[in-house]
């Protein structure tokens, strides 16, 4: 177990949550806001989704990506952005041709997914490392498109945060990487307990770190009440911790939780066992991170 533990609050997402709790972040404001509050509490980075303003839904929009950028580093608050380029790959057959995509498909392709990337320059991004049955849809993430928006991302010098949801996605990023399309020491997130992927238990966490490279960093996350103990064994096995409402609604049973307490009870349980959260800019040497912008975004 690492003393030092990097920790990830993802603020909102794109999931059908923001009608299930007041305190899941919505506006640009919101969402910086919600950022700055896990910070304070703690947290080493601030992974962000934004949504549309008016319905909650899901939006790729670059100004309101923009917009939330630019209200943390105006706000002089230290911590580490990572931007999702994984949106934009939701896809729902057409009941009456299945050749088309149907209500609530959402597809992007990846120059329009590294839009934001490629506009904002944040110090890390999201890439989704496969497509997979995501609860009742697919999300289609194919190789090809991978390997176009991996190089995209390192044109760019934003570190990819290489998001596994299932082992064949750790196979693909290890692919990658041994391509030549991933710079400097890999990032991995493991994505557990999502349906239909990879299951949140010790054992699917234990297989997917030994399959990683010994130079790569890793974090892991469990969705709804398996978040703090997937965040905790993580730790134990030697890896960072993800929390935050993308992921879980509940501090505990039937109490609605903010990102900053999500954020606050997980370091607590950390401090207990001995380990203390690394400050972003402790991230940023353990990391490597080099973009070369972070500083003109303060």
């Amino acid at each position: 177990m690492q003393k030092k533990i990097i920790v990830t609050c993802a603020v909102t997402g794109a999931g059908d949550t923001a009608r299930k709790s007041p305190h899941v972040p919505v506006t640009p404001e919101q969402i910086a806001q919600s950022a700055i509050d896990a910070a304070k509490a703690g947290a080493t980075i601030a992974h962000i989704h934004v949504r549309d303003p008016k319905t909650g839904g899901i939006s790729h929009d670059p100004a309101l990506f923009q917009e939330v950028v630019e209200r943390v580093r105006e706000s002089e608050t230290d911590v580490i952005l990572n931007l999702t380029s994984g949106g934009g790959g939701d896809w729902i057959p057409s009941e009456n041709n299945p050749s088309l995509g149907g209500p609530g498909t959402d597809m992007q392709t990846p120059e329009e997914r590294h839009e934001p990337i490629g506009k904002l320059l944040p110090e890390l991004c999201t890439l989704d490392c496969g497509s997979m049955n995501f609860g009742d849809q697919l999300y289609i993430s194919t190789t090809d498109w991978l390997r176009r928006q991996a190089r995209l991302i390192q044109q760019s010098g934003v570190k990819p945060e290489l998001e596994c949801f299932d082992t064949g996605h750790l196979r693909f990023a290890n692919q990658l990487i041994d391509e030549g399309l991933i710079d400097g020491d890999p990032m991995f997130q493991f994505c557990l307990g999502i349906p239909w992927g990879a299951n949140a238990d010790a054992e699917t966490m234990i297989y997917m770190r030994n399959q990683l490279p010994k130079n790569a960093h890793w974090s892991a996350f469990g969705i709804g009440r398996m978040q703090l103990p997937m965040a905790i064994q993580s730790m134990l096995l030697g890896g960072h911790i993800r929390v935050g409402l993308e992921d879980n609604l509940y501090l505990d049973k039937g109490m609605l939780a903010t990102n900053a307490q999500l954020v606050d009870r997980a370091i607590t349980i950390m401090a207990g066992l001995g380990a203390q959260p690394m400050t972003p800019e402790e991230a940023r040497k353990h990391l490597g991170l080099k973009n070369p912008h972070r500083k003109a975004l303060i």
